[in-house]
């Protein structure tokens, strides 16, 4: 069997990637009611396939792309014990493939980057209602650290 690649994503993976983005995007929908309707965009992924301050990665089997995520240099707030941090985003893995450590593979790929650069400290968000990847991310050592509120105001 083979066993998975985990590599910088390139311009000839965009297609692919940005059917990811679409996936991550239909998984967060129904946690999200502030979404915009129909096709939505959240990413530039040829400025962060590019960009010096962000890894973005892929997970590939059998030369299919099978799974994403990226870490990206953030500057902390001037309080903070640390100067910057890696925020992670675009964790996607096809759904045949969940379950495997794909995400775990990228993830620990991202955070070998992340120290490459300095960084030591990794964050993420993700919905509190999403208890499935609350689960994955703890499984990798991720906590709970703060919950962001929200509200809206009906005229």
């Amino acid at each position: 069997m083979s066993s998975v690649i985990i590599r910088a994503a390139v311009l000839l993976d965009l297609p692919t990637l940005l059917q990811f983005e679409q996936g991550v995007i239909s998984a967060e929908r129904p946690f999200d009611c502030t979404l915009g309707k129909g096709e939505i965009r959240y990413y530039d992924l040829e400025m962060m396939i590019a960009a010096r301050h962000i890894q973005l990665l892929v997970a590939e089997l059998d030369g299919i792309l099978i799974g994403s995520g990226y870490a990206r240099i953030e500057d902390a707030k001037p309080y903070l014990d640390h100067r910057q941090y890696a925020y992670l985003g675009f964790m996607f893995t096809r759904p045949e493939h969940r379950g495997k450590g794909v995400n775990q593979k990228i993830i620990e790929a991202l955070k070998e980057w992340s120290a490459s650069q300095g960084v030591t400290e990794l964050k993420l968000d993700v919905y509190c209602e999403n208890a499935q990847a609350i689960r994955a991310y703890e499984k990798v050592g991720f906590v709970k650290y703060m919950t962001t509120m929200r509200t809206s105001i009906d005229n």
